[in-house]
């Protein structure tokens, strides 16, 4: 119903539109048949105007001396004040001004300022002219277009808001003037010009005139100026210009340095002096500079350029007895040639204190706190211990060493709570982050052991429990399904804490958790294959290879702490991917040759990696993927970096044996960059073997680090 609505207004516009089209073609008709009539009527002289003017001619003539003077004189003030308005009239007539219409008193200003306005400006009278109501939408203006034969010739007037149709005189004005004509049709740009001023010589002057008395008598105030420019010239203040004779000068290119010539060149740089002659050039010089026979032979064996002196020292009885120098012509050719071939530029030195160019750092003493006293040491491996790791709650310590032994410490005290023999050297340790889980993955050569230590509450190691019972579910096989086989501990296995088995193709060097604490990854590295990553996941025991191509000689991977992105460093680059989209959003150069560790900020914004070159990078992730800043305060390289997840404290640990902690402030306001000042360099590992502190971990919630090294050793800083 509706649209057979809209069309029955349509047509009826339509009709309505027709209509008003057939009545102005009506009018137009109209108007220009009375045109027609009236120039017939002008072109054969039958206005009834003129048999009226006949007439009265003819009555005035016959009863002019008969009729009453007074009102004779009314008659013609009556009639004078006709023709003088019909004068008026006629020259109002052939007025062809162009002025712009003065109905609207706004001005020449732009139409567009009374645009938010319902007035487009103001009239004679100073009341407003309101804009004339425009319904039409686009559809009424296309029918306009379509329908109305005068709309190609209809122009919108910005003064009074309302559309004129131009007339055919219009409409050939303004044809002319886009070809560039005259806008007056008779007039002839190429009549003869009219010389108002002949260049004939005229027999009788214009006027006239005599001479002034000016034009023959000496003028007083000229005088008068010409005598104070005589007193300035004579006085001195006024000095006559001297005409400098230019042509035919030449001057020394390296004459004295105050030559007036050269002191106008601004770059001008005066030749090196030729250094002054010594006692080695005197025609009787002391003994101790004439030469052996050995130096004499060593002098004509060695380059001219290696020559110290350009000539043997020779002695003479007297000045008369010296010969001419047979070298003087070719040596003075030598130093004109370094004197124009060797480029002289002028360097502008800046003098600056080199104290200004250090940055301005705050003191340590403002930056605490930070562990800078060693307070407990941890001993009973025998071995190397390559990895360390804290709980979530701070209270208990678990490392792996190279003896083959897992021990678990009470942090405090610095006492063994339990010891795990796995056999095989402890490539590395991670306990889970996630609080209500008590779990801890251990990494030797192939196998990753998922222990549950029972060490936490009741809830915890029941949570934990009931996490790894979960059934492995039987999955179609995918990429990575068949690289790592999930086995349960059986027998004696149970009383170590060892609840589950997860059995890789190569050798596992890093293990690492996930936030939540279900997810765990593994990193093999082997440059020939791309099984070099796993993810697993504990609650359903299923393992997937993430890469399906190989990157590089994986070096150690790491979650994101918040969103779902995975770190994988390689050795000279860190690729970071999206997990939920899979693909790689970012690849950061690290600009170091080996790449050894990596640590992610809390906040997740910013990353440092430790390479075996002696740098540490820092990263802001939002800035750029070139290092933000790059710290060399190690000497050898550099095992191990952590932050700390509350203070802003990162370190750094290193082979010469020193841990170095820094002040790592970062913004919330992301146009200022982070603060790094380093703070305290701990010692107290004793190298051993050319290793020195292989592992460094932060406190969860203490300004504490623990460092292992290769002294077999842990030791807290506090």
């Amino acid at each position: 119903m509706e649209q057979k609505m809209s069309v029955q207004n349509r047509e009826e516009e339509k009709e309505v539109l027709e209509e008003k089209g057939e009545q102005r073609t009506a009018r137009r008709k109209r108007s220009q048949e009375e045109n027609q009539e009236e120039n017939q009527e002008e072109a054969f002289n039958l206005s009834p105007d003129d048999d009226d003017e006949d007439l009265t001619d003819s009555e005035d003539s016959q009863f002019s001396g008969l009729e009453d003077s007074g009102s004779d004189d009314e008659d013609q003030d009556e009639e004078g004040r006709s023709q003088q308005e019909e004068n008026r009239e006629e020259e109002y007539e052939g007025d062809s001004s162009d002025e712009e219409d003065i109905r609207n008193t706004v001005g020449n200003i732009p139409m567009e300022w009374y645009k938010d306005f319902p007035h487009i400006g103001y009239n004679l009278d100073g009341k407003k002219i309101y804009k004339p109501i425009r319904n039409k939408d686009e559809l009424d203006q296309f029918l306009d277009k379509m329908e109305n034969p005068e709309y190609w010739r209809t122009v919108h007037d910005p003064q009074t808001g309302s559309d004129i149709v131009l007339s055919d005189e219009q409409v050939a004005l303004v044809n002319r003037l886009q070809r560039g004509q005259f806008g007056d049709v008779k007039f002839n740009e190429y009549e003869p010009t009219v010389e108002f001023f002949s260049s004939d010589v005229m027999i009788h002057p214009v006027t006239n005139r005599p001479a002034d008395k000016r034009s023959f008598i000496p003028s007083l105030t000229e005088k008068e100026k010409v005598s104070k420019l005589v007193h300035a010239i004579k006085m001195g203040w006024i000095k006559p210009r001297r005409t400098e004779n230019t042509s035919g000068q030449y001057y020394d290119l390296w004459a004295s340095e105050d030559s007036s010539l050269l002191s106008r060149h601004r770059m001008h740089l005066p030749a090196p002096k030729i250094p002054l002659p010594g006692h080695e050039e005197s025609y009787n010089p002391p003994p101790e500079y004439l030469f052996t026979e050995e130096e004499k032979s060593l002098w004509e064996q060695q380059d001219p350029m290696d020559r110290k002196l350009p000539f043997i020292p020779k002695t003479f009885s007297s000045l008369r007895q010296v010969p001419a120098f047979p070298r003087f012509i070719h040596e003075r050719f030598e130093r004109c040639l370094d004197l124009y071939l060797c480029p002289r530029q002028r360097k502008m030195r800046v003098n600056v204190n080199p104290e200004d160019l250090i940055p301005k750092l705050p003191k340590p003493k403002d930056l605490q706190p930070f562990p800078t006293t060693q307070s407990l040491v941890y001993r009973g491996h025998g071995s190397l211990i390559r990895s360390i790791s804290v709980s979530p709650s701070g209270q208990w310590l678990v490392s792996g060493s190279d003896d083959g032994s897992v021990r678990f410490w009470e942090v405090c005290s610095s006492r063994c709570m339990k010891t795990v023999q796995v056999g095989r050297p402890v490539k590395s340790v991670a306990w889970n982050p996630n609080p209500s889980l008590s779990l801890v993955a251990v990494a030797l050569d192939s196998v990753v052991l998922i222990l549950a230590p029972s060490l936490a509450d009741k809830q915890v190691t029941l949570a934990s429990e009931q996490l790894l019972s979960g059934t492995q579910e039987e999955e179609p096989p995918s990429e990575g399904s068949g690289s790592a086989v999930w086995t349960e501990a059986e027998g004696d296995e149970l009383n170590q804490w060892i609840r589950l088995k997860i059995q890789h193709l190569k050798a596992v060097h890093q293990v690492t958790w996930h936030a939540k604490g279900d997810y765990l990854a593994s990193v093999m590295p082997d440059n020939t294959s791309n099984l070099q990553v796993l993810i697993h996941q504990v609650s359903r025991r299923r393992s997937q290879n993430p890469f399906s191509r190989n990157k590089g000689l994986v070096q150690c991977v790491s979650f994101h702490p918040i969103r779902p992105y995975f770190f994988m460093a390689t050795q000279r680059y860190v690729r970071i991917y999206n997990l939920v989209k899979q693909e790689m959003t970012k690849k950061l150069q690290t600009n170091s040759k080996w790449v050894s560790s990596m640590a992610i900020h809390p906040g997740g914004d910013h990353v440092i990696c430790g390479s075996y070159d002696c740098k540490l990078s820092w990263f802001d992730l939002d800035l750029s993927t070139k290092p933000y800043r790059m710290l060399r305060h190690h000497k050898k390289a550099v095992r191990s970096v952590a932050y700390h997840r509350k203070y802003p404290l990162f370190a750094s640990a290193s082979d010469d044996g020193s841990v170095i902690v820094c002040h790592g402030t970062v913004y919330s306001d992301l146009l200022q960059n982070p603060l790094i000042v380093p703070v305290k360099v701990l010692r107290g590992h004793v190298t051993t073997h050319d290793l020195g502190v292989l592992s460094v971990t932060f406190h969860p919630t203490q300004p504490w680090i623990f460092s292992s090294g290769a002294d077999a050793t842990i030791r807290l800083f506090t």
